[in-house]
């Protein structure tokens, strides 16, 4: 199995989040279920950014290596979340760069990549564009591609079209179906809409709140 994560374990207030999951390598599995019970949590767990309650050892090992004792930025894992989180200070080729020469890439190199790149998410001639002045389906098209053009092992996509009105967001499900069969990369994407589960997921995995 790609993707193996066990004993995910997290209590706060009155919900607990307990999940155990496998993901093959090159598919897409959503996780399920209403707001509050805990899906970000897995996420956050799984990217390093919280970490898991005492009294669960918790085992991630992606790609035959185990990666929860490692730090974030060394688990080969990227993430876009439902705000996009761009550089506002930076414009859209610049975003999309920043990964890459975050890895050694310099930035003439990584900017000519950049833009390559933007051509595929049909962000051609957006290179010089203020994130600001983007739409909010254009802002999330860039998150992706400053995500996914460093390669990750594993993507990790927290609701990222939930602020989308509804028409665009079922029109980016389809559109990231296809990307991530062409692109041909491993992730988990979480929702609250059993449509979008439906639209882009190999496996769901549905929660509860509880």
């Amino acid at each position: 199995m790609f993707f193996v994560a066990e004993n995910i374990y997290k209590k706060r207030d009155k919900v607990t989040v307990e999940l155990s999951l496998e993901c093959e390598k090159n598919t897409m599995t959503c996780l399920l279920g209403p707001s509050g019970c805990g899906k970000s949590t897995v996420l956050n767990i799984i990217a390093g950014l919280e970490k898991n309650d005492e009294g669960k050892e918790l085992i991630l090992e992606l790609d035959g290596e185990r990666i929860e004792n490692k730090v974030s930025a060394e688990r080969g894992i990227g993430m876009v979340f439902q705000s996009g989180a761009l550089f506002n200070h930076l414009n859209v080729v610049d975003n999309v760069a920043y990964g890459l020469i975050s890895h050694g890439m310099k930035k003439k190199d990584a900017r000519k990549a950049a833009s390559e790149y933007l051509n595929f998410f049909d962000l051609g001639g957006y290179d010089k564009r203020m994130c600001q002045t983007l739409s909010g389906g254009e802002k999330q098209r860039v998150a992706l591609a400053r995500t996914l053009i460093i390669k990750p092992k594993l993507v990790l996509l927290d609701e990222p079209f939930s602020a989308l009105d509804t028409d665009l967001r079922v029109r980016m499900c389809r559109q990231l179906s296809l990307w991530q069969k062409e692109l041909g990369f491993t992730a988990i994407m979480v929702t609250h809409d059993r449509q979008e589960a439906r639209t882009v997921a190999d496996k769901i995995i549905e929660m509860k709140k509880g």
